[in-house]
């Protein structure tokens, strides 16, 4: 397995150049003849852009280019998988959802990606609306997969998922809030931190997905948490580790993995799925209709639905995508009390609500 120069996969450092709101507002259409990796990372190691190759398209090779909006253990784990089983290099870049469609953006006029699996499904149903994925309908064991998370003409597949929940430190809060506007009592008065929508894909499917079944009343939510002293605190990771040590109390709309895999550790935390229901927030994985590796790709997806993949998914805390493996570590998907969602409304509206909801934490 290789990574890209300026991007080592085990900590990733670079800040995104744009925030995920506006990576959806772009059109990410117009993409040339794809340029090696190695090029591009090192064109924009020195902070330029790697020019198109004007030659004919470069011929496939035994390697893939893939990115990924981790969790870091889980992604190492089933790239090495892949590679052990196909022979096939890959060379990886981790990000958060937003950076990962900051850097297509970045590229596209010379796309180096194969595939990208991100956290959040809106954006993969606007890649494939944008006319950039490559559909592959026939992958292996597609038939099993959760169908209202996955497409069912193979343009994106939801190989894992997670759900949105309220994560508490155990040594601060006795007793757990039971609904959102729980956070909003005096009790948890400046204990609550948010993910930022702009960095967090999964922050922002909540965000859209609360206010498609609440409407417009939905922002009292927020502006409640804001007036009892809630902050934005950057993606996934920077909200939940403040909770974990103790400096904050709780995360709202936090990813439930994150918050297992820290309590199996003996981390002082828990999570409850608050009463009137949460979101679920699939995680894609999409061809890009740019590769020049299709065969590499899709033998790659099949991986990420084998027996093998998933039970990686699920030994991480993550909700499978099929519907025929369960989790034993985690509430599974018939546990958890759920939103009456508009995905349609969550689509079109995501942009909106990222940039009003940063307005009223501003």
């Amino acid at each position: 397995m290789t990574t890209f120069p300026m991007f080592n996969r085990k900590t990733i450092r670079r800040n995104a150049s744009m925030t995920l709101a506006l990576a959806f507002g772009l059109t990410l259409a117009g993409c040339g003849g794809a340029g090696s990796a190695s090029d591009q990372a090192n064109a924009s190691a020195a902070g330029t852009t790697a020019a198109p190759d004007k030659a004919a398209a470069p011929a496939a090779d035994n390697k893939l280019v893939v990115y990924t909006a981790g969790p870091e253990g889980l992604a190492n784990k089933l790239i090495e998988g892949y590679e052990a089983q196909s022979g096939v290099d890959v060379e990886v870049f981790q990000g958060t959802t937003g950076k990962i469609l900051a850097r297509m953006e970045a590229e596209k006029s010379n796309p180096a990606a194969d595939v990208v699996i991100l956290a959040s499904l809106p954006s993969a149903r606007g890649l494939k609306q944008d006319g950039l994925t490559l559909p592959y309908p026939e992958a292996k064991n597609a038939d099993k997969l959760n169908p209202d998370w996955s497409d069912e003409e193979g343009g994106y597949f939801s190989t894992s998922a997670s759900a949105l929940g309220i994560a508490y430190n155990t040594n601060l809060v006795k007793t757990p809030p039971a609904s959102w506007a729980d956070l909003s009592k005096p009790e948890y008065r400046d204990l609550v931190n948010i993910p930022d929508p702009s960095l967090s894909g999964s922050a922002l499917d909540f965000m859209t997905g609360y206010l498609s079944a609440e409407g417009d009343e939905g922002w009292k939510l927020f502006e409640d948490y804001k007036n009892n002293g809630a902050v934005v605190a950057g993606a996934n990771n920077e909200a939940l580790d403040p909770v974990v040590t103790g400096a904050k109390g709780i995360v709202a709309a936090a990813v439930d993995y994150m918050t297992y895999s820290a309590k199996a550790k003996g981390e002082p935390i828990d999570i409850v799925y608050p009463e009137e229901g949460t979101v679920i927030s699939p995680r894609p994985a999409v061809i890009l209709k740019s590769t020049h590796r299709e065969t590499n790709a899709k033998a790659f997806i099949d991986y990420l639905l084998s027996d093998e993949a998933q039970k990686l998914v699920a030994d991480a805390s993550l909700l499978p995508g099929r519907t025929d493996i369960q989790a034993a570590n985690r509430a599974n998907l018939d546990e958890i009390p759920l939103l009456d969602l508009d995905e349609a409304w969550m689509d079109e509206h995501s942009a909106e609500v990222t940039e009003r909801f940063l307005k009223l934490f501003k």
